[in-house]
């Protein structure tokens, strides 16, 4: 059997990923230091925690106070419909 064709596809070159900054790694350390600070804080209630993720569609970040309990997000800045402008704007200036 000939596996001269397989090997080389095991052979591609890896998936480059690109660097973050250093100041960018200081800055997330830092906000996820304020954001462990705010949830031990318990100051959005017991059973809520802060969160900061990128939107799955536009990848901008966005603040979440969520419930541990059921994970339903009860607040957003900025909320899901100005996300939905900023991403039909986009689609509609390229």
């Amino acid at each position: 059997m000939d596996v001269t064709s397989l090997n080389r596809v095991a052979q591609a070159p890896p998936a480059t990923v690109p660097a973050i900054p250093a100041d960018q790694v200081a800055q997330n350390r830092q906000v996820i230091q304020a954001v462990k600070a705010l949830n031990g804080s318990q100051m959005f209630g017991q059973d809520n925690e802060l969160m900061f993720v990128p939107d799955r569609q536009t990848q901008r970040m966005v603040v979440r106070v969520v419930s541990r309990k059921t994970g339903e997000v009860l607040s957003q800045i900025p909320p899901e419909y100005v996300l939905r402008l900023a991403e039909n704007s986009h689609q509609e200036n390229t």
